[in-house]
């Protein structure tokens, strides 16, 4: 994605929740910061100290920079920005002119003004932006592994119960102490706030009636559908009896059974309890064996005696003798019933040999008054603890006025706090399955065991512990209880008022508690903190809680998205806390501020599970996206396309696998909403969705094409083939692979289908390896959908292909088999035959998957070559398998002997069904260049995996465009004979989750695509906070911060030095090392110690010359057998860079972890040129880079020099090369980007002007050189000169407003084997066919000095120059020669004691931009 620097805060679900994307150009223009002058110099105050330039390399194009309204200090910390001139303060005036070696400073091509804007200047040094560092450069458009994905923890309760039926009983034998209890005088008598000692007038209103009434009531407060049975003073026939009749009703729901002992004795050392017999003179034991038959499981138990705990562990020792005696049943008769006893849950009032509580101030029944009154007892308990001097009594616990199901109430207001509070503490101390079971499984116990936590609070104060089964941890002393007292005490300071204005004695408006506001306070402290560590935030529970109150709900749910946010596992938690059902239910809400944070949290939780389909599909909720995605509809915020492209992700995900989803999503204005939005261009996400919202419509649900049909819906969305963004094109042909498949193939169907095809056949070029594998797909698809007719295409391609060999005169052919067709034969005249496939769309996606066969990226390749091998078998299958055999026999004739291969190729590998005899393992080298197809492929290629077993054609096997001629008349490189047992000697960099195929498979089609779920994948990684490499303390951040200080201490470093440069001698040796292979090309790292060394094949070495010089790294480049690399480049070099190399087939692939052994990866390859055209000198490929623009510049032996953009990764334009003769070398202005300079191999030299229509773009040609041009270079510092050398030996200054040249220097009279350019000081090296390196000033034209590459002792001594570097900074050198493996490098010699330049460090404040067209 592409960030932006702002100074905003990150955005909240109200704002934005991602980066503002790429427009049209693939280039959205990024808030830039601006610098005040005095941060670091302007760039026109440097140009009068040295004749260098400030940030050459890394620059966007001049455009007024948009600013944020503020100015801060110095620009925010960015990644760092390879200046190739001064950062920092200029020199002193005094020493302006020794800058200039020649006392006269001037830039060349009248580039002056680029020095002197202020604004310029201040836009340079503010942005800078980073290329294939997205997410899906990163993955290779592969979702996560299961392994690395945040599993989905099941939070649904499943085993959701409810208690049913309770059974009350109270044994008080009210009067009768029972014999083993000595009560104090005076001591605790209320029962259930009952005084059992004051007799009721009325009839029938005994104490004990009364008090068995008001537990029911207290009861019914907790759960009002329980059926509650009153026992009151029991016997054990009524025990039994209504026990056995409530579990019998309940099933297999659960029985709470509440025993109150107080008018009994204590339970026996067996656990037993006590009851009554019929005439109440005897306590009658009743055996918890009994009990536990009578009531079965589940169960609740709660005891209100003394010595309860010890029921509770007799009952466990009897639950394992019902669970032996179980076993022993089973083993007899397997249908006996079960009843586990495990699911019993118990509430003990006091552990074993405990006491219950006699303070006459306390109810005698406080465990209870707990469990069922707990508001009434805390406030109680409150007021007797409290230690001042107050007005209100232990009685106004009873009057505070409201009712408890009205939360603007304060009685409502306390339970409501209550019920939060002890939530909460519940969720901070409880394993989360113990909390989900007792907290979330069934009301009745949940409402007890948040009361219970009150009970182990209150009864601790008083000796006694509370104890209960499963055991929870003590909380009666967690902070929150804190924060509970101190609103009960806000309300008591209201209570004396409250009172009197219930009297009607005065006016007073009840002041509600802060308690939820400052809780959302803290949990937005949490959530600003970070949430690093994924600490689970305390507060969640509370938030839960919040959404039920209007006043608030809106910032718990705002603050709920920002929590989400922090990714599946913040989505998990929420879940497990219950919070699905409230947001479910806010779907039924018509308010519009709800609507962008809703649609927000939904998109987090469907990205994390997809099980909530049907819970959208119950009440309509769906339809709550479908309209906020509807353009017309109005949200009320600004990023309105932001949300609605959140929406087409809610749809897309209620579609997918959910065919009733599907049904009742469908509808005209679905597929009108998701077409119009295609249009959004300022929104990728939105389009990117909208495409993947009609592919989940799509998929297997044929009414739905048939709508798309009706909304001409292929068509529009093929109009997405050039769109800027990979995503989007991607996600288009998701979409249009799912298009496919109507069952009835009518005519109508068949040219619809057709014509889709031939609309993303252009699609082959794209530069994104994702668009390529999701257009495979659609291949596959439609290869899948039309079988016959590619057998037909493949036969007749094949049949074409072995005539042509045949037919071909060998003396047309060169020493490799490959050779050139006439013109004609693409387009078929030639061949004079007639064939049922051609010029049709089938045989030209049948050629398309040939090439993508040998694709640079290696799963591209890999699928493409199962898709082939499949329509081979078939071929080998069909009727047409007896005409394909002989032909196969004849172009196995003309395979050239094997030539043997590093990896010895595993014979037993061979595909099954395979009717060929054995035959010999042919070489990549006999595959065609087959005319009608733009890219080397052929039959033979994809035979070739076939009918030997081995990979399909691959990066590896690729087969060459170049002809052998592109060795023997290149003037630079070795002539010796090629080794082609020397290809691949080292390990290829695969892209990131590559597996190799496995040949025992059969191929199989359709491909799978994993696009969706690699795009879901947004919706799961945070989008509200910066990436961990911008957050300030952050490991990457600390070390960007620390390599943009390096960086510009190394330019400070070697900006004075320019002058010796001129004065000093080049030969002080810096090291030398072995290649091993012969050296080729070669580049140095602007800023860490590395060089890189390419050989004439396709050997990638990188150096480390910082203390000894050493190769800490080697790999192929993959590039096949006959080609060698022909240009290599470092890019994004500020901060971690990495290595782009060009192949002489026209293959463009970037690297990363280039320096790290076994780490290296494939971040991207692609064919940046087609159609190369073989003459008799080959250049192959050659690139540049403009790290400011982020385009790639890529020429060679082709007649246009194409422009890549790295951002889009489309191929822009297409400018005319204007000459017959191949390019030779690329050079181009690196600050504003416009002007590139070209070298020809007949030795003109061309200017074009990339803001000019591509037919004018060329703006100058020079014909002075009269041999091919070894290499043109325009500085990036210094005075920007362009230098330009052919083989005579000639080297000519040019600018490039003059018709000719500026000077001419007569660097050699021998061949001018290379020639290098330094980017700031005025020298340029030459390396001559006589084994010297020569060091010339350019202000002068004369030589500075030379030296001879050391060959190894006893080596030859004459031979030629084959590779010279400079650094881009220091004063230092590389260069090789020809039949040598050993690279030089030497520096120029360095005053001692040379100024210090004072370095300001840079200190990181701000995220940084990363420049892409893509949406991460």
């Amino acid at each position: 994605m592409m960030r932006t620097v702002s100074g905003a805060s990150h955005p909240n679900p109200l704002a934005s929740h991602a980066p503002g994307l790429a427009e049209m150009d693939g280039i959205a223009p990024a808030q830039q910061r601006q610098a005040p002058p005095s941060s670091r110099p302007s760039i026109s105050a440097a140009s009068n100290a040295s004749p260098t330039y400030s940030n050459m390399e890394d620059q966007t194009a001049p455009a007024p920079p948009a600013s944020n309204g503020s100015q801060p200090a110095r620009p925010g910390f960015l990644r760092a920005k390879s200046d190739f001139g001064p950062r920092h303060p200029s020199i002193p005036p005094e020493s302006a002119g020794e800058g200039s070696t020649d006392g006269n400073f001037k830039i060349r091509h009248g580039w002056d003004d680029q020095l002197n804007s202020e604004e310029y200047s201040n836009l340079l040094t503010s942005n800078f932006f980073m290329y294939y560092t997205d997410k899906k450069h990163e993955t290779g458009g592969c979702p996560k592994s299961d392994d690395c994905a945040f599993p989905v923890q099941e939070w649904r309760m499943r085993d959701r119960l409810k208690t049913v039926s309770a059974i009350l009983a109270l044994c008080l034998n009210i009067g009768v102490d029972p014999p083993d209890v000595i009560k104090t005088n005076p001591c605790a008598k209320e029962e259930c706030w009952i005084d059992p000692t004051v007799t009721s007038q009325t009839p029938g209103h005994t104490p004990m009636n009364q008090i068995g009434k008001a537990l029911q009531n207290q009861y019914e407060q907790l759960s009002m559908r329980t059926r509650y049975k009153l026992l009151l003073d029991p016997t054990t026939e009524e025990a039994r009896k209504y026990t056995s009749t409530l579990r019998r009703n309940a099933r297999n729901e659960r029985v709470l059974f509440h025993y109150n002992g107080h008018g009994v004795p204590k339970p026996t050392s067996s656990g037993e309890i006590w009851v009554f017999n019929r005439n109440y003179t005897q306590y009658i034991p009743l055996s918890l064996y009994d009990l536990q038959t009578w009531i079965g499981a589940p169960s609740l138990f709660v005891y209100d005696c003394s010595d309860a705990g010890l029921i509770i562990s007799n009952f466990n020792r009897f639950a394992e003798k019902h669970q032996t005696e179980f076993e022993e049943a089973r083993r007899r008769d397997p249908t006996v019933e079960h009843v586990d006893f495990s699911d019993c849950i118990h509430l003990a009032a006091c552990r074993e040999k405990e006491s219950l509580p006699t303070n006459p101030e306390l109810p005698a029944d406080i465990f209870t008054s707990c469990l069922t009154d707990p508001i009434t007892m805390a406030v109680r308990f409150f007021i007797l603890q409290n230690p001042l001097p107050s007005k209100v009594t232990a009685r106004d616990a009873h009057n505070i006025p409201g009712k408890v199901s009205e939360r603007r109430t304060p009685i409502g207001e306390l339970n409501w706090i209550f019920t939060a509070i002890t939530d909460t503490i519940a969720w901070n101390s409880l394993s989360k399955p113990l909390f989900k079971k007792l907290f979330r499984q069934d009301l009745m116990v949940a409402a007890l065991f948040r009361n219970y936590l009150l009970a182990q609070r209150i009864m601790r104060a008083y000796h006694c512990h509370p104890v209960s089964h499963p055991e929870i941890p003590q909380t009666h002393d967690h902070p929150l209880w804190r924060s509970w007292d101190l609103a009960v005490e806000l309300i008591l300071a209201q209570l004396p008022d409250l009172q009197a204005e219930a009297r009607g004695e005065k006016e007073y408006t009840y002041k509600h508690s802060e308690f939820f506001s400052e809780q959302l306070t803290a949990f937005e402290v949490y959530l600003k903190q970070g949430a690093v560590e994924r600490q689970i935030p305390e507060q969640l529970p509370i938030v839960l809680q919040v959404l039920l109150s209007q006043v608030h709900r809106l910032r718990a749910l705002i603050l709920l998205s920002s929590f989400l946010d922090h990714g599946p596992w913040a989505v998990n938690l929420a879940l497990s806390i219950g919070i699905f059902p409230y947001v479910l239910k806010l779907l039924q809400s018509q308010a519009n501020e709800l609507k962008p944070v809703m649609v927000f949290i939904w998109a987090r939780i469907l990205a994390v599970d997809q099980s909530c389909q049907a819970d959208l599909l119950k009440d309509n909720g769906y339809q709550y996206f479908i309209n906020i995605f509807n353009p017309n509809s109005g949200i009320p915020i600004q990023n309105a396309s932001e949300h609605r492209a959140m929406c087409a992700f809610i749809v897309s995900m209620f579609c997918k696998d959910y065919n009733q989803g599907q049904r009742a999503s469908l509808s005209p204005e679905l597929v009108e909403s998701c077409l119009g939005h295609l249009k959004d261009m300022q929104n990728p996400l939105l389009r990117q969705w909208s495409c993947l919202c009609l592919s989940k419509l799509w998929v297997n649900y044929e009414e739905a094409k048939w709508v798309g049909i009706r909304c001409m819906a292929h068509e529009r969305l093929c109009e997405l083939v050039v769109d800027p963004v990979a995503e989007v094109r991607a996600a288009m042909l998701h979409a249009l692979a799912s298009f496919l498949g109507i069952r009835d193939v009518t005519a109508q169907v068949a040219n619809i289908e057709e014509s889709i095809a031939s609309m993303i056949l252009v699609m082959t070029t794209d530069g994104n390896s994702m668009v390529r594998k999701e257009l495979l797909i659609f291949f596959s698809t439609f290869v899948a959908r039309y079988k016959t007719r590619f057998i037909v295409a493949a036969f007749e391609q094949f049949s074409e292909e072995q005539n042509d060999t045949i037919s071909t005169p060998p003396e047309e052919r060169n020493g490799e088999g490959l050779y050139m067709k006439t013109r004609a034969t693409e387009t078929g005249g030639a061949t004079g035959s007639t064939s049922c496939s051609q010029n049709t769309i089938y045989s030209a996606i049948w050629k398309e998957l040939l090439v993508m066969s040998v694709d640079p990226h290696p799963e591209i390749a890999k699928d493409a070559g199962i898709v082939v091998d499949y329509i081979l078998i078939a071929l080998i299958e069909s009727s047409l398998a007896k005409f394909v055999q002989p032909q196969l026999d004849e172009a196995l004739q003309h395979v050239p002997t094997p030539r043997p291969m590093r990896r010895a190729l595993d014979e037993s590998s061979s595909m099954h069904k395979v009717s060929a005899p054995p035959t010999p393992t042919k070489d990549a080298s006999y595959l065609s260049l087959f005319g009608g197809i733009r890219k080397s492929t052929s039959v033979g290629a994809s035979l070739k995996s076939l009918w030997t077993g081995h990979d399909p054609p691959s990066p590896t096997q690729k087969p060459s465009a170049r002809a052998k001629i592109e060795d023997t008349h290149t003037p630079t490189v070795d002539s010796r004979p090629q080794t082609p047992e020397k290809y691949h000697v080292e390990e290829q960099p695969t892209s990131r989750g590559f597996k190799t195929r496995n040949l025992t498979e059969k191929p199989e089609i359709p491909l799978k695509s994993a696009f969706f779920e690699w795009s879901v994948e947004y919706f799961r990684e945070p989008q509200m906070k910066p990436t961990e490499a911008d957050e300030p303390g952050s490991t990457d951040y600390n070390g960007r911060l620390w390599r943009r200080n390096r960086n510009d201490k190394i330019i400070a470093e070697t900006q004075p030095l320019k002058e010796i440069a001129v004065s000093n001698r080049w030969d002080v040796p810096r090291g030398y090392f072995d290649n091993l292979t012969q050296p080729s090309k070669m580049c140095f790292h602007q800023f860490e110690d590395h060089l890189v060394v390419t050989d004439n094949r396709d050997t990638v070495n990188i150096i480390d010359y910082s203390k000894a010089v050493s190769r800490i790294n080697c790999f192929s480049n993959g590039n096949p057998p006959e080609s060698k690399i022909t240009d290599v480049r470092f890019i994004n070099e500020d901060d971690q860079a990495l290595l782009m190399t060009g192949s002489s087939d026209g293959v463009i692939k970037i690297f990363r972890n280039y320096d790290w052994k076994g780490e290296t990866e494939l971040v991207t390859g692609f064919r940046a040129l087609t159609d190369l055209v073989p003459s008799n000198k080959n250049a192959g490929l050659v690139f540049d880079w403009q790290q400011g623009r982020g385009l790639i510049l890529v020429a060679g032996d082709v007649k246009v020099i194409r422009v890549w953009n790295a951002g889009t990764e489309v191929c822009t334009n297409d400018i005319p090369a204007r000459s017959g003769s191949c390019i030779t070398s690329l050079t181009s202005d690196q600050v504003e980007g416009d002007v590139f300079v070209a070298g020809f191999g007949d030795g003109a030299i061309r200017v074009y002007d990339q803001r000019q229509k591509p037919a004018t773009a060329m703006v100058k040609v020079w014909k002075e050189h009269k041999q091919w041009v070894t290499n043109v270079h325009l500085q990036r510092g210094g005075q920007r000169e362009l230098v330009s050398g052919c083989r005579s030996g000639e080297v000519k200054l040019w600018d490039i407003r003059m018709d000719r040249s500026v000077k001419t220097i007569q660097a050699t009279t021998d061949h001018l084997r290379t020639l290098s350019v330094h980017e700031h000081a005025p020298v340029f090296a030459t390396g001559t066919q006589r084994h010297r390196v020569k060091i010339f000033n350019i202000n002068s034209g004369k030589p500075v000095s030379h030296f001879e590459p050391y060959s190894g002792f006893l080596r030859d001594r004459s031979a030629p120059i084959c590779a010279t570097a400079f650094h881009p900074h220091r004063l230092m050198i590389a260069a090789a020669a020809v039949h040598d493996n050993h690279v030089n490098i030497f520096s120029c010699h360095e005053p001692r004691h040379s100024a210090v330049k004072t370095v300001k460090l840079w200190e990181g404040s701000t995220t940084v931009p990363s420049r892409t067209s893509t949406l991460g």
